[in-house]
């Protein structure tokens, strides 16, 4: 069984930005948007996993397919799994975990990163893309890879480390995470298992649970790096920048 869902983990009750998911960004709430994304890149079905009555009557609207989950996860992998779980287990052997509040992720993006995951052996798979200018270095709303060697458009390697801010990073190979994972089915059922990790918690980072387990993380290179919208500035500037 080879097939591909895409699981977009969304809920209301974000403290930075309430109701960010519904957020309208040319008329159309920031979390279709993502769902068009996510539909466009046709590496499988898509469905979005939330707690809230709310959006999944605006996806379904939108014809979208929306699995209403419990209201409390520690992070949206784990949303995504009981999404998975109890909708679509035997049914999908990777899974790709997209942020709900990235509208402008390249179709293209999704589509490199399942390529990837098919093609090369690993737990879990994401994408970074270039460092733009130093103040990312050390912008905590950034969140940084760090991987051994320079990327090209061809590779998929491990990463070394994930942060948000951190000294000493002369001659390091940092870059642009973006807010995209792939687990095989076999990998996303280790991982809920897992207790939440000191890093994860300290770094608010999810994927430090799997790091710290020894759970071998790859990412690629895309060029584009989407607009992940935490606050109201954000979706600001996001609304500058997207053409519908």
């Amino acid at each position: 069984m080879k097939n591909t869902v895409i699981i977009i983990p969304t809920r209301l009750g974000a403290k930075r930005f309430p109701n960010k998911p519904l957020a309208n960004i040319k008329d159309i709430p920031m979390i279709v948007h993502v769902l068009n994304r996510a539909k466009e890149s046709q590496v499988g079905k898509v469905y979005i996993a939330t707690p809230d009555e709310e959006i999944v009557s605006v996806i379904r609207k939108n014809g979208g397919q929306a699995i209403l989950t419990k209201q409390k996860h520690h992070s949206g992998s784990d949303r995504v799994y009981e999404a998975y779980l109890n909708n679509l287990e035997n049914k999908a052997d990777l899974i790709i975990n997209l942020q709900g509040d990235m509208p402008n992720i390249k179709p293209t993006s999704i589509i490199k990163l399942a390529e990837l995951m098919r093609e090369n052996q690993s737990d879990i798979g994401t994408l970074v893309s270039p460092i733009k200018n130093s103040s990312e270095i050390n912008d905590s709303n950034v969140v940084k890879a760090q991987v051994e060697e320079e990327l090209n458009n061809d590779m998929f390697i491990e990463v070394s480390d994930f942060f948000r801010e951190k000294k000493d990073l002369d001659n390091k190979k940092i870059y642009h995470h973006i807010g995209i994972y792939a687990f095989t089915s076999d990998a996303l059922k280790k991982y809920v298992k897992l207790p939440r990790s000191k890093l994860e918690i300290a770094r608010n980072l999810e994927q430090m649970r799997a790091m710290e387990n020894n759970m071998l993380v790859k990412t690629g290179l895309v060029n584009g790096t989407p607009l992940g919208v935490d606050t109201q500035e954000d979706l600001e500037k996001i609304k500058k920048e997207m053409i519908v």
